[in-house]
């Protein structure tokens, strides 16, 4: 009786007020599981207990831009999500993280591991191009450690520690020799090849810019390279890294404007032109807007360590 009159009062062709839709929380893009301190050092390293024990050992969906993580698992284990699914973490687990990669973690209380954090401009510069390194690293799955993974992972936390002489230059060293044994593993265990996939498509659109950033290709020429559409493309980047293509082509040349201009001592001018800008004060607009700083404001900030 009591939703008949409640009918009854309605008004003639008025609807029912519909409930609010629960939005789903956005996956969080983060320099450093929430960071935003930019080239804090050559790497990065903690104890997995460290950061999540703060969140109840749970760590939501995210992504790094600009980071590549390799974690390893001491003891205990958990759950690491990815958009390849659920993998089971037990001990001596490896997770290879690749930068932009949507992952989040569920860990036993008590878990213990280490997590290197290796910024995106030191790849570029310890990576061998034609030994395809790269390729292989841009999966993200969890592997089975390596006598020597487990070896380099102790002595970069033992250098990193310190403020030794050549610090810089031994973690640099260091961490390219991890890259590499983890590149060797993700070889060994790599499947046949399947038909191409979304996420196919943009390992090779982004190896792709890899190749061609300087000559500042557009995004039609990407596309036909990789035999779809613009708008394809365009689709695929929004949908994996919610961004559009071109954003993903001006964010490498950002890249290797921000390793020039972190570890050179180039003029602005010049790393522009190295860039391939023919106007020095079009590439400042292009870093600003990608940024949020112009070239010499970031340069200043990395220096100052702010």
């Amino acid at each position: 009786m009591a939703q008949a009159s409640a009918k009854a009062s309605r008004p003639a062709g008025k609807a029912a007020p519909r409930k609010p839709v629960a939005k789903r929380p956005a996956i969080q893009s983060y320099n450093l599981f929430g960071e935003v301190r930019d080239l804090p050092d050559v790497v990065h390293c903690e104890t997995i207990a460290s950061r999540s024990s703060l969140h109840d050992w749970q760590l939501a969906p995210h992504r790094h831009g600009r980071l590549h993580q390799v974690l390893l698992i001491a003891r205990g284990g958990g759950t690491a999500t990815m958009e390849s699914g659920a993998h089971r973490l037990r001990a001596l687990s490896v997770v290879n993280m690749p930068a932009n990669h949507v992952h989040g973690y569920a860990f036993h209380p008590g878990t213990q591991g280490f997590v290197v954090t290796i910024a995106t401009e030191i790849l570029d510069e310890v990576l061998n191009a034609p030994e395809g390194l790269d390729r292989a690293l841009a999966t993200a799955t969890v592997l089975r450690a390596t006598p020597e993974i487990r070896r380099l992972m102790a002595d970069i936390f033992a250098e990193y520690g310190g403020r030794n002489f050549a610090r810089a230059h031994i973690l640099k060293a260091l961490s390219a020799m991890l890259l590499g044994h983890v590149a060797r593993a993700l070889a060994a265990t790599r499947a046949p090849a399947k038909a191409a996939t979304g996420v196919d498509i943009l390992r090779r659109f982004e190896a792709l810019i890899d190749a061609h950033y300087l000559e500042h290709w557009p995004v039609a020429r990407y596309a036909k390279d990789l035999a779809i559409t613009p708008t394809h493309l365009s689709r695929l980047a929004r949908e994996a890294f919610g961004c559009p293509a071109t954003h993903m082509i001006r964010d490498r040349l950002v890249r290797e404007a921000r390793r020039n201009l972190v570890y050179t001592n180039k003029p602005v001018s010049e790393i522009a032109y190295a860039l391939g800008f023919e106007d020095p004060a079009y590439f400042s607009r292009t870093f600003a807007n990608a940024t949020g700083l112009a070239p010499s404001e970031f340069r200043e900030k990395v220096y100052k360590g702010v």
